[in-house]
């Protein structure tokens, strides 16, 4: 969406027309859903936590300045709920999930992961759940969802530099959990 586009949108959204907020949810759903789901690893809150963005995207439309592109500023707001989401879910414990061992425990009867993408899509999903939200939510961002640094940069309100130095460890990180060995099983 160029930046004439965006601003009209905008402009539609603050005179009250739900078509245009129908519009900018669809046009920016894949974004938000998409960053949750790699920053949160509690899948089901994925939705409840892009419902309360487009809320405060919704709330927030008429102060929102246009110093920034509008996916900037909603970036920012997925990353506050999702660091919100963190800081409440660390001292909540799940009574639906038996752990064992501080893991949760396996179910006999899951489906048998024969394919070597799903296996592969399978590591690499628990080597981000191990990393930082922040470091997952950079990755997420830029590797899934094509952020450019600079736009990272903006949404964080750090140097340039910093979100590049970030992103590299956060790599480096990654690439040494996948080349970890799956520890024994039981």
């Amino acid at each position: 969406m160029d930046l004439a586009d965006e601003r009209d949108l905008i402009q539609r959204c603050r005179g009250g027309s739900e078509a245009a907020f129908r519009e900018l949810v669809d046009q920016y759903k894949n974004l938000v859903f998409g960053v949750i789901s790699r920053t949160i690893s509690d899948r089901s809150r994925t939705d409840d936590l892009a419902q309360e963005v487009f809320l405060k995207v919704h709330r927030g439309l008429p102060y929102f300045r246009g110093e920034a592109r509008l996916s900037t500023w909603m970036y920012r707001i997925v990353l506050n709920v999702c660091a919100t989401e963190r800081d409440q879910s660390r001292n909540a414990i799940s009574l639906d999930e038996p752990r064992t061992n501080g893991r949760p425990r396996l179910d006999p009867g899951a489906a048998d992961r024969t394919f070597s993408d799903l296996e592969l899509r399978d590591r690499l999903g628990k080597a981000l759940a191990r990393l930082p939200p922040e470091t997952r939510f950079l990755i997420a961002a830029h590797y899934f969802s094509g952020r450019r640094y600079e736009e990272l940069a903006d949404v964080l309100g750090v140097p340039l530099g910093t979100v590049k130095t970030q992103l590299h460890r956060a790599k480096r990180r990654l690439r040494e959990l996948l080349e970890e060995p799956d520890p024994p099983k039981a």
